[in-house]
């Protein structure tokens, strides 16, 4: 049976995880693409990072975005959650504050779902910058909806 999800359970599942998959236009053209994020349930947002390339000069072009986070069992036992939002680029000391709270949010979720220590992003994230200062971004949740199936 599947059952919509209340708006707090929706919640839920976004705020126990760290992986999604960004959904945004380029060129007419929807794209998708897996992404590490952090949930900042105290300010309501999704932040994220990324070099320059595709997704951020889509999302520049086009600020409406969608992510979908998954937690899958079998076929007949998940839970899935989407988010309807707008992406805003930070720059400077914001961006890195931002980070930051990236950086210890998801080192939190991962000491506690996987029970391993990190010391640093690298650690959990595929992006390292030698030179160049990643592209940080915020998600601004508009709406959010939810999907289990049992069986």
């Amino acid at each position: 049976m599947i059952k919509i999800l209340t708006e707090t359970e929706s919640y839920k599942i976004l705020e126990s995880n760290y992986i999604g998959h960004l959904a945004y236009l380029y060129k007419n053209r929807p794209f998708i693409a897996p992404i590490t994020y952090y949930f900042d349930k105290e300010r309501n947002i999704i932040i994220g990072y990324s070099a320059e390339g595709h997704k951020i000069t889509a999302m520049r072009k086009n600020n409406v975005i969608a992510m979908e986070v998954s937690e899958i069992d079998s076929v007949n036992h998940w839970n899935s959650t989407v988010v309807h939002g707008t992406y805003e680029e930070l720059e400077g000391s914001t961006a890195k504050a931002y980070l930051h709270d990236f950086s210890l949010g998801v080192k939190d979720l991962i000491i506690k779902k996987e029970n391993r220590k990190l010391d640093f992003i690298n650690q959990f994230s595929s992006k390292i910058y030698k030179d160049d200062f990643p592209v940080i971004f915020l998600i601004k949740i508009d709406e959010i909806t939810g999907r289990i199936r049992r069986s």
